[in-house]
């Protein structure tokens, strides 16, 4: 099966879109859809369905995806290691990112790597841990900037740094101007939590110290928890890197006793990475 067609298929499902898909990768959208329907020719059966939202796998589909991850990157990786050869090395890369990590480190990193490879194009995929790891799993990233993913994630891991956990609190909270807050002091406390039910930093922190806060609002981003807390609607809890850039008046303090997360760089399979993936790993390691 041609490469090309099996992209067409990935990218349509993953941005759940024909045209997105054609945007992507230089088509027009019946260029996608011609490849597609050649792809079905081949398999013997539907692969995509439209709906009222897009488009979507049907259940063989979905089934064929990591089989046609193989052969995408079985081109890839070819392609890559005969430009490294001539020492001039090219290719995409697809880099999945915790939220906070791709607004602070990322840029930098980015910016380096591009100079050294100028000819590697770079999608970026921003995630919980949750989606970081399902990514990691089905091989749909080249490499994850993250925390350390949970059990059963198959994975090699590379840690980089411990980021202390952080409370929020409002500027006029009665520990506003404590050294330290303690972790028990959490328990029943009007809270704001992001992402809840998406193995968060603040759902493994809540289960790991079997807190139960009083949680009045739930969010989808952190920087909208930061403006709520900010407002006096409750506090809340993140990695410290997470607010390292924001200008605000909310007041972050750490725990005590100290909680931090491990931050650091996954990636499927190591020893299989592409050269680019390979050189992407080595510059942030040589970065951060």
């Amino acid at each position: 099966m041609d490469s090309m067609k099996c992209e067409a298929f990935l990218t349509a499902v993953e941005r759940g879109s024909l045209t997105a898909a054609g945007d992507q990768l230089g088509y027009t959208q019946s260029g996608i859809t011609r490849m597609i329907r050649a792809l079905e020719r081949e398999a013997g059966f539907t692969l995509l369905v439209r709906t009222k939202h897009g488009v979507q796998p049907t259940a063989n589909g979905r089934q064929m995806m990591a089989v046609f991850r193989d052969i995408v990157q079985a081109q890839r990786h070819a392609a890559e290691m005969g430009a490294d050869i001539r020492g001039m090395l090219s290719g995409v890369l697809t880099i999945g990112s915790y939220y906070s990590v791709s607004a602070f480190w990322l840029p930098k990193i980015l910016k380096t790597f591009q100079q050294q490879f100028p000819k590697v194009k770079i999608h970026l995929r921003e995630g919980t841990n949750q989606q970081l790891s399902v990514w990691l799993n089905e091989k749909s990233v080249d490499c994850c900037l993250s925390a350390e993913p949970t059990r059963g994630t198959i994975c090699d891991w590379l840690p980089i740094c411990e980021d202390d956990l952080m409370v929020w609190l409002p500027p006029d909270h009665p520990m506003a101007g404590a050294a330290t807050f303690p972790i028990d002091a959490l328990d029943g406390a009007p809270f704001i939590i992001t992402l809840p039910g998406h193995d968060t930093d603040i759902d493994r922190f809540l289960e790991q110290e079997q807190i139960n806060p009083d949680i009045r609002f739930t969010t989808a981003d952190p920087y909208t928890t930061y403006c709520m807390v900010e407002e006096g609607l409750g506090v809340s809890l993140n990695n410290r890197l997470t607010t390292q850039n924001w200008q605000g008046k909310v007041v972050t303090i750490p725990f005590a006793p100290a909680r931090h997360i491990s931050l650091g760089l996954a990636v499927p399979k190591l020893k299989e990475a592409s050269p680019a993936a390979r050189r992407f790993v080595d510059c942030v390691m040589s970065s951060l």
